[in-house]
């Protein structure tokens, strides 16, 4: 064997964005203003499935919340998030007035080039439950502008750790950040996420800020204003003779102890 792989958990998470504003023109009318759409369609597809047969295995199946894996002292797993349950997604449609599917309109997903294979998994597999998706492929600046925009009901997105904490994440939801502005594209609105929000940013001891984190995760989760795809992973590939590359989560590249074995 001539080459080391490693693999560590990357702060990046992908995921679908769902504009949670009724008043924007693109919302009108539109199905997923309905919480219960929304959850029918985290529920609607196989994460782990689409890890494995569309990613090889790379990354982590997005069943948790919007804070990816790698923050070692983040209590991710108390948050839960979706994971495939189609007969969850029968019972929501049904409780929205839409028994499988029937009566629901077409709800279109926008999406880019390089993510058009794990929408079309997932348009296959929703469609199974009756929720039929229409797919709007869109070059890649065109996509970020019209979703800083507005102008996109249902939309692919990612989000890789400015620094590392978890914060940074849940800014993605704080009311005052909402595009074109800030980076809260789904223009989420929650009072008691702001006032946690704010809260956990003045509180100095890490552990009561981190299980503040985790119930503003779970807060969003719950809301479901985005569907998680997967958390990515970070990949290295080196000849066995190179050591002390070392790998970390925010994928940043430090030669200083690397050398070289004699071969």
């Amino acid at each position: 064997q001539r080459f080391d792989l490693q693999k560590c958990n990357y702060l990046n998470t992908e995921y679908l964005g769902i504009l949670v504003d009724s008043n924007q023109a693109v919302m009108k009318n539109n199905p997923l203003n309905d919480i219960r759409i929304r959850k029918a369609i985290n529920y609607g597809f196989d994460r782990k499935k689409m890890i494995t047969f569309l990613r090889n295995d790379i990354g982590s199946p997005g069943t948790r919340g919007i804070v990816p894996r790698g923050f070692p002292d983040f209590g991710a797993p108390d948050v839960k998030g979706f994971d495939y349950n189609p007969a969850l997604t029968a019972q929501l449609l049904a409780e929205a007035g839409y028994p499988a599917g029937k009566g629901l309109p077409e709800i279109t997903m926008s999406t880019t080039k390089e993510y058009q294979d794990l929408c079309e998994f997932m348009q296959g597999q929703l469609a199974a439950s009756g929720i039929k998706i229409k797919l709007e492929v869109n070059q890649g600046a065109a996509h970020r502008e019209m979703v800083a925009q507005q102008h996109l009901a249902f939309f692919r997105a990612s989000w890789i750790a400015d620094y590392p904490d978890p914060e940074n994440y849940l800014s993605l939801f704080y009311g005052p950040n909402k595009a074109p502005n800030g980076p809260n594209y789904t223009h989420f609105q929650l009072p008691a996420f702001d006032t946690m929000y704010e809260k956990a940013a003045s509180t100095v001891n890490d552990s009561l800020r981190y299980r503040m984190y985790s119930e503003l995760d779970q807060m969003v989760m719950d809301q479901s204003p985005v569907v998680i795809l997967y958390y990515d992973q970070v990949v290295r590939l080196t000849h066995r003779y190179v050591e002390g590359l070392g790998n970390n989560a925010m994928n940043l590249l430090s030669i200083k102890k690397v050398r070289i074995r004699p071969h």
